[in-house]
């Protein structure tokens, strides 16, 4: 199949992209390179530089691709970015989602797969979270996403534009060529590993008054190879609608830490600060609706694999991409 991959020079993008090119998926990859890596992007694979400020771009780059699926990963994704910046994150997020669902559907794509979050749901009425609950987001980032959502629906009813979108919690690990070179890094699993590597003093613990075991917020992590083959399942025809990728069990700060440590053999300091406005005390998914519906099998389900092929990359690349 012939796939073109927006945000393919990202973290998650790389990735699913070295994983469709694996199974023998051609793929060109469509970035515009403001948070992602040149040297990132699979050689194998054909790169588009994007340039957003001209109109028609993304048409063009789709029309010369002639893809028979679309991956869509390009979005801005910090979340207290969204509370003081939302235009930005409504214009990329969901103004430029539409301008390239409106390009597949006149480039006749037979599939759309759109990255989207656990962030659509909100703090949840229960754990684990599944597809059904209701989506009350409480950022402009989960907001953005939820309206491209309901947007792919109605394309689909009306366009038969048919779409997959996956509901990720926390995408952490790497394989062995790519991993997680974020430009402003937020995620926990990196930052911990940084100290391990001598390029922080510390690690930031945000709260530790939650009504968990430990006081320290849940998530649940994914490893980013099997988001990737989750990916990979749902451009099959026929298969639509909307899939939480998660693994079904909840790790505090505190026990992602006391791993880090294990892996890397280092002590690893922390310092407690106050709580981050907006965390909910656990976020931990149900993925049975993507096991049983899409034939989805986590390689990597336990926290100890997802660290080990994280900190294997970053040791073996501490300062991340040369670009």
């Amino acid at each position: 199949m012939n796939v073109f991959v927006t945000g393919g020079a990202g973290y998650i993008g790389s990735i699913c992209t070295e994983e469709l090119l694996n199974a023998g998926h051609q793929v060109t990859v469509y970035d515009n390179l403001t948070e992602g890596h040149r040297s990132a992007v699979d050689s194998r694979a054909k790169f588009i530089f994007a340039k957003p400020e001209i109109d028609g771009d993304i048409l063009n780059a789709v029309k010369s691709t002639k893809p028979d699926a679309i991956m869509h990963f390009a979005a801005n994704a910090l979340v207290s970015e969204s509370m003081t910046n939302p235009k930005k994150y409504f214009h990329n997020n969901f103004v430029n989602a539409l301008k390239l669902a409106d390009a597949a559907v006149e480039c006749g794509v037979k599939k759309f797969v759109f990255s989207s979050t656990c962030a659509t749901y909100g703090p949840p009425d229960k754990i684990p979270m599944t597809e059904d609950l209701p989506q009350r987001p409480i950022n402009p980032y989960g907001e953005a996403k939820l309206m491209f959502e309901k947007a792919l629906i109605w394309y689909q009813q009306i366009y038969k534009l048919e779409f997959i979108a996956f509901r990720y919690f926390n995408a952490a690990g790497a394989s062995e060529k790519f991993g997680e070179h974020h430009r402003i890094e937020t995620h926990l699993i990196p930052n911990v590993l940084f100290v391990a590597l001598g390029k922080k003093p510390n690690c930031e613990i945000y709260g530790t008054d939650y009504p968990t075991p430990d006081g320290t917020c849940i998530r649940d992590y994914i490893h980013i190879k099997d988001l990737a083959q989750a990916h990979i399942l749902g451009l099959a025809p026929g298969r639509t609608g909307f899939y939480n990728l998660g693994n079904g069990d909840g790790y505090s700060v505190k026990q992602v830490i006391s791993m880090c440590e294990k892996i890397a053999g280092k002590k690893i300091p922390a310092i407690e600060k106050p709580r981050r406005p907006g965390d909910p005390p656990k976020l931990v998914a149900s993925a049975a609706k993507a096991i049983h519906e899409l034939g989805w099998k986590p390689q990597f389900p336990k926290l100890e694999d997802i660290v080990a092929t994280a900190w294997a990359w970053h040791k073996k690349n501490p300062n991340g991409y040369p670009d």
